[in-house]
């Protein structure tokens, strides 16, 4: 009896350590796997990593996005914030493309995804209704896209988008503009009170005036941001493209300036 016992202790430590060889094997091949983040402009992405892509946020090129090209990127899902033209203009996508707006949580293809409800503007939502913040991990590291927010991060919010490795932050809006385009995003100020709030290891700001963008365009510079970072935490890159790798992630934050 006492060695049938014996045996089945000793099937279960095998079946054990089987399952937990088969979960580092699964954690070790998503610390190899390589996370491409590219910028599509304003707040629009193609990521891919652990053969899953998401486009997320493609706009109408008008206005402050005039001179940059409709983002049509071939991907397995769209995300979208909301419904607005420049954060969620789905007019010259497949049809047959899955869709993500609501919050909520999601699994696809193995990936969990939080949405995350926020209000759009400083009014409490009053002016442009409600914006879906996106939290997910692929290929070990933790994203969170923050959309076109405005509004501060409340105790709720903040517990469920965690220390994000990667942070796309809209960092080109102004407090005090009536402008559509600055109302509903964190300016400059709000953006670094943001990051000093959720720590994260590398911010990728987005959402700002560039040489792509109308003469009438009043989003803030990107400047106006960097300004308020330390020095040596910002690298500008010469590309669209960002990637990134589980096992060499920085320990303190630093900013990554894409070129779109």
């Amino acid at each position: 009896m006492r060695r049938r016992q014996i045996l089945r202790l000793a099937q279960g430590g095998l079946i054990s350590a089987f399952t937990a060889g088969i979960i580092a094997d699964a954690a070790n091949s998503q610390a190899n796997s390589t996370l491409s983040l590219q910028w599509l402009g304003h707040l629009s992405f193609l990521i891919s990593g652990d053969n899953v892509s998401f486009l997320t946020h493609p706009f109408r090129p008008v206005g402050c996005t005039a001179k940059l090209t409709s983002p049509t990127a071939k991907s397995d899902y769209i995300l979208i914030s909301s419904r607005l033209l420049d954060e969620g203009y789905l007019e010259n996508l497949p049809n047959d493309k899955r869709v993500l707006s609501e919050p909520g949580s999601y699994n696809l293809k193995g990936i969990n995804l939080q949405g995350i409800t926020m209000d759009h503007d400083r009014l409490g939502g009053r002016r442009f209704g409600r914006n879906v913040a996106w939290r997910w991990k692929q290929s070990g590291i933790f994203i969170l896209h923050l959309g076109s927010a405005a509004a501060p991060i409340s105790a709720s919010q903040r517990i469920l988008m965690g220390r994000p490795d990667v942070l796309i932050l809209p960092i080109g809006g102004s407090a005090q503009s009536n402008d559509p385009m600055q109302a509903k995003a964190y300016s400059p100020k709000e953006a670094q009170a943001i990051v000093t709030e959720l720590n994260p290891r590398i911010v990728i700001p987005v959402y700002y005036r560039t040489d792509k963008s109308s003469k009438s365009c009043q989003l803030a510079s990107i400047d106006e941001f960097l300004a308020l970072m330390p020095k040596d935490s910002i690298k500008k890159l010469e590309g669209s493209t960002l990637e990134l790798n589980a096992s060499s992630l920085p320990q303190s934050t630093v900013v990554r300036v894409l070129n779109s």
